[in-house]
């Protein structure tokens, strides 16, 4: 059947309803949020609260860039490249893959000493660690110790899932693709034989990483490779997991190289921290300057996918590593800030002395 329109009924709202039947109000609530009346504040922008805003903010910003560039700049950091790609490098035999294990030397100097702790890190170049299928595949049951998980991964982990019809643990693309090269620093002295640097292995992770995301199968009394029998070793692993360190306590899933390794970055070029070279003695640095080598057992490949990888020696500072990009920021918002007050100041000022002229012409 066929319907009228009639305008009177989209301006009124709609059709009026049958008689003895309830009218439906299509008006809003009378509240003040509905009805818009809720109490509103919006400035005035004048000259006399504008320029003073942008004086502000470059009087604050560039002193505290100036002293972020300088705490920076104080940083010392040296970069090693090991890659081995250059033919004249002594590493460029280890891209070779009939020779393994592969060890070389590279010797570099510290032109200036490194005070307090110095922070040893890998750093790796053209690898996406943050790709979707890279990044989920993992099992964090598995991970946490939970024992169904540990025979029966979850199917994030495909292709790493299972291997000889055994479960991997750990499994996932992640674990199998964790680094292991072994990097050893040597100082070069006036005697015949170089000294070792102690460094440390242990609290490298993240705290919560370590005691909270990161724990082994249940068992404290039974020894670690029992308490992950029926499971095999990642396919790219040389050992399995509960052989990763003699010490049982950084042995499994709570082995620190591999909790570091599990956190993804987020960018193609990262570092991860390696090791640590504490500070034994205020009246000495902890890496004096002179020569030193970087003995290195060169297991990772990158030559496949066109990447890099180096060493890194760092201290650090109350803002965390060498960063010079936080202080140019904060100086170049401040120096910005600081002229776009002058411009407009000299605007204001220019365009006053005009009006308050015509004014007295009239």
């Amino acid at each position: 059947m066929a319907m009228n329109y009639n305008t009177k009924d989209e301006v009124d709202g709609g059709p009026p309803c049958a008689p003895g039947g309830t009218a439906k109000n299509r008006r809003p609530d009378n509240t003040a949020f509905k009805q818009q009346r809720l109490p509103a504040w919006q400035p005035i922008l004048t000259a006399g609260t504008v320029l003073p805003t942008f004086f502000i903010i470059g009087l604050i910003f560039i002193p505290i860039g100036i002293g972020i560039f300088v705490t920076s700049n104080n940083i010392r950091e040296i970069e090693i490249d090991y890659t081995g790609t250059d033919p004249a490098s002594p590493c460029n035999k280890c891209l070779s893959p009939n020779v393994t294990p592969c060890i070389c030397t590279i010797n570099f100097t510290l032109e200036q000493s490194f005070e307090g702790n110095v922070f040893m890190y890998y750093g790796l170049s053209n690898f996406y660690q943050n790709h979707r299928r890279y990044v989920k595949s993992r099992d964090d049951s598995q991970l946490n110790g939970d024992p169904s998980a540990l025979l029966n991964p979850s199917k994030e982990c495909e292709p790493y899932r299972r291997n000889e019809d055994k479960p991997i643990a750990p499994c996932g693309a992640i674990a199998n693709s964790m680094f292991n090269d072994t990097l050893d620093l040597f100082l070069v002295g006036n005697e015949s034989d170089p000294t070792p640097i102690p460094l440390k292995k242990k609290g490298i992770a993240w705290w919560t990483d370590k005691n909270v995301k990161f724990r082994n199968p249940p068992g404290a009394d039974i020894p670690l490779e029992e308490r992950f029998k029926g499971t095999t070793k990642p396919v790219n692993w040389v050992k399995p997991v509960y052989m990763l360190d003699p010490d049982e306590d950084n042995s499994g899933f709570i082995n620190e190289d591999f909790i570091v390794w599990m956190r993804t970055a987020a960018l193609p070029t990262f570092r991860k921290l390696y090791r640590l070279i504490e500070r034994k003695n205020d009246l000495h640095p902890t890496l004096p300057a002179g020569r030193y080598y970087l003995n290195i057992t060169y297991n990772y490949p990158v030559h496949s996918f066109d990447g890099r990888k180096r060493m890194i020696l760092s201290t650090i500072s109350w803002m965390g590593g060498k960063n010079p990009f936080l202080g140019i920021a904060y100086i170049a918002i401040g120096s910005i800030s600081f002229l776009l007050g002058v411009v407009l100041l000299v605007i204001n000022h220019k365009y006053r002395n005009s009006s308050n002229t015509a004014d007295i012409t009239i």
